[in-house]
């Protein structure tokens, strides 16, 4: 009986060893693929750095921007299981990084069978963005491309909160800001700034009656344009020196094509610059097409709309504009956060130009202020913000000298 009490003590010790040795040994799988996912990633990036392509939209820089606060519940979930409660929203499931993989290697979704074919039909995939610099912003969204061929926009159909807002009031706020008397611009009288946009068409509904699309012809005098000369007059207010082109392409372009829009806005661009050697920063103003609640945000019980940076990733150059970007964008976050909805990038294939115009400067850029159901006031003092900011930047860049790039002549 002795032997055999002996025996049975010594089995349940073997076995009591065995299961330690198991979990000590899973808890070192699971340390050690968690190692692995980071060197990968790491490891990753300098390649990519290194040898592959300069194009934001595949940089490591964007999936980190994308990673949520689950991926990182997940992460502790694979040493602590019960955190993992729902296999199938667990990261780090079979299913998950299957499909993680596959797309990361191929660029392929496999829940959306469009992506099979979108990187050979440029537009197919027009409103997909990578996310260089996420806001702060409370509805994160990407921007919405306006597709010239889709139908008028029904206010009430699609936004019921558009239909509540109430009648335009005559534009009181679009009448000129004066520079105070006796403060001659901080620029020495050189004009610094271009303001121009491209889709000089793209109007705000709140601001016509009547009309379901906002992008058409009859919206000539009341649309976007209105934006860029209310952050030409507030830059002029803070001292910077700036020029704001009016043109409205479908009206003077004979034999207008939409397509074309950012080769017509290129003349203008290259037009400015020989009239203006002195111009630094050029900035392309536009309207996104989203819904309002994806466009608005409340601040000190005010409608304010959002802005996004859009950064083309077809020039080759596009990490100088990121930085340029990230600037003004460091600024609206550090003084009003909620404003941007952060830096995007874009590809030929994600967007109708991919280009933008950018590799004309390095202080380039392409700002999107508020959707078609904003007002021109809520988009104002979105403008008047983003004009401090900017303002801000210049004059920074001015005070420590930095050399400025000339813009490119093409």
């Amino acid at each position: 009986m002795k032997w055999t009490s002996a025996t049975l003590n010594l089995s349940h010790v073997r076995k009591t060893f065995q299961s330690a040795s198991s979990v000590g040994k899973a808890f070192f799988i699971l340390s050690a693929a968690t190692l692995a996912i980071f060197v990968l990633i790491g490891v990753g990036g300098v390649l990519q750095n290194r040898f592959m392509t300069t194009s934001p939209v595949s940089s490591m820089k964007s999936l980190a921007a994308s990673v949520t606060n689950q991926f990182f519940i997940d992460m502790l979930g694979m040493e602590v299981p019960h955190l993992n409660k729902d296999q199938k929203k667990f990261t780090f499931s079979q299913h998950n990084v299957f499909h993680f993989a596959f797309q990361f290697m191929t660029d392929i979704n496999p829940n959306d069978p469009r992506s099979l074919v979108a990187s050979e039909v440029p537009g197919m995939d027009a409103n997909k963005t990578t996310v260089l610099v996420r806001g702060s912003a409370p509805n994160p969204s990407d921007p919405i491309d306006y597709n010239p061929n889709s139908r008028d926009l029904q206010a009430e159909a699609i936004n019921p909160i558009a239909s509540q807002l109430p009648e335009p009031s005559p534009i009181a706020s679009a009448t000129p800001i004066a520079n105070p008397v006796g403060q001659p611009p901080r620029t020495a009288g050189d004009n610094v700034a271009f303001i121009y946009q491209t889709h000089s068409n793209e109007s705000y509904l709140p601001e016509l009656k009547g009309v379901t699309n906002p992008d058409k012809a009859y919206s000539d005098k009341v649309n976007v344009i209105s934006v860029g000369q209310r952050l030409a007059q507030n830059l002029e207010k803070d001292g910077i020196g700036a020029v704001h082109s009016q043109t409205v392409y479908p009206s003077t372009v004979k034999n207008f094509d939409y397509p074309y829009s950012y080769k017509y806005s290129l003349k203008t661009l290259q037009e400015a610059a020989a009239t203006h050697p002195d111009l630094q920063y050029f900035f392309d103003i536009h309207r996104d097409s989203a819904v309002r609640d994806k466009t608005t945000t409340t601040i000190g019980g005010k409608d304010y709309a959002q802005v996004y940076f859009i950064i083309g990733g077809k020039n080759p150059n596009w990490k100088k504009n990121e930085e340029f970007a990230n600037m003004i964008h460091q600024v609206l976050e550090a003084k009003h956060p909620g404003i941007s909805k952060g830096i995007h990038a874009k590809e030929a294939t994600e967007g109708n130009n991919g280009l933008y115009n950018q590799n004309f400067s390095p202080n380039s850029l392409l700002i999107e202020v508020g959707g078609p159901y904003n007002t021109l006031e809520e988009c104002y003092r979105t403008t008047d913000w983003l004009a401090e900011a900017i303002s801000e930047v210049i004059l920074n860049a001015k005070k420590v000298d930095i050399p400025l790039t000339t813009p490119k002549q093409s």
